[in-house]
């Protein structure tokens, strides 16, 4: 069910067996001029961000130059989707061009993202958030696996999984990284900051003081240290019956587990904190865990 498109777009836009639609201005090269008013962007498209002046200058060139590879679309009711090119589209919109060159071909819906994904990721078009929501994407709809969608596009299984924990973001963060504000690395240190209204104060901090990956850890080392003494405050609050209640627990979660527990209260929440000394303690840890399900 899936097909391989490792070769990348080259092969797609060479290949002289590609089905066109016949007009009078198709060429033998397989491509044909197709009036810009019947071509539509795709609405699943996965680039949603698009830098105005880049487009500036892309059109510029069209008007000079022209369209100089064509668009990859499919026919449906005599308008055109584009499947590749969307950027393209856009900068020949700009620069006023009635008609552009393009490829017409049949694809699924899981074809199409695909060959999108691909484009986008061959020229470094998608910010890291986009990227991540493609990968989503195609495991979600189409029962990829990590493994899968690496060797579809050449990555590393990790890289993938790697990017798809930048949707664990919280949405504003997310934000700045859909615009490309925030990059990758900055966002992969903002993962480890739980709290969302946290995370994005730290992601606009980081924004407006222009602060660098190491600058970004201190940042939320900082934050995070300060945090933690909210909470302890917080726990200096409670009354001691209340706090006798939860060394009780931590006793009897000690007993239950064979591990040293502590349990950190808070005013909107509180964490278990379960301590282990090897791998193996770990694993026998994990083992009654799963078992207590």
């Amino acid at each position: 069910m899936k097909k391989g498109l490792g070769r990348g777009l080259d092969a797609l836009l060479d290949n002289p067996n590609v089905e066109t639609t016949e007009t009078p201005s198709a060429s033998p090269s397989g491509t044909s001029m197709v009036d810009i008013r019947l071509i539509e962007p795709n609405d699943k498209q996965p680039r949603q961000h698009f830098d105005e002046a880049a487009l500036e200058e892309l059109a510029a060139s069209m008007q000079t130059f022209g369209v100089i590879q064509p668009l990859l679309v499919k026919e449906s009711g005599g308008y055109y989707t584009i499947i590749a090119g969307e950027r393209r589209y856009r900068a020949a919109r700009m620069a006023q061009l009635t008609e552009v060159p393009v490829v017409i071909k049949e694809y699924t819906a899981m074809d199409e993202l695909q060959v999108a994904l691909i484009e986008n990721i061959q020229r470094q078009d998608l910010t890291p958030i986009e990227e991540a929501q493609c990968y989503a994407r195609l495991m979600d709809e189409y029962f990829f696996s990590a493994e899968d969608i690496a060797r579809q596009i050449g990555k590393n299984k990790h890289a993938v999984i790697g990017a798809m924990q930048l949707l664990k973001l919280s949405p504003a963060a997310q934000e700045y990284a859909v615009t490309g504000e925030l990059t990758a690395s900055h966002a992969k240190v903002l993962l480890s900051v739980e709290d969302p209204k946290l995370q994005a104060k730290l992601a606009k901090k980081i924004l407006e003081e222009g602060l660098s990956v190491r600058g970004t850890e201190n940042a939320v080392a900082a934050a995070l240290r300060e945090a933690e003494n909210e909470a302890e405050n917080e726990t200096d609050l409670i009354s001691e019956a209340v706090l006798q209640a939860y060394r009780t627990a931590e006793i009897d979660l000690k007993h239950a587990l064979g591990a040293k527990v502590s349990i950190r209260p808070g005013k909107k929440k509180g964490r278990i904190e379960i301590e282990y000394y090897s791998p193996n303690e770990l694993e026998r840890l994990l083992q009654l865990l799963r078992g207590i399900q």
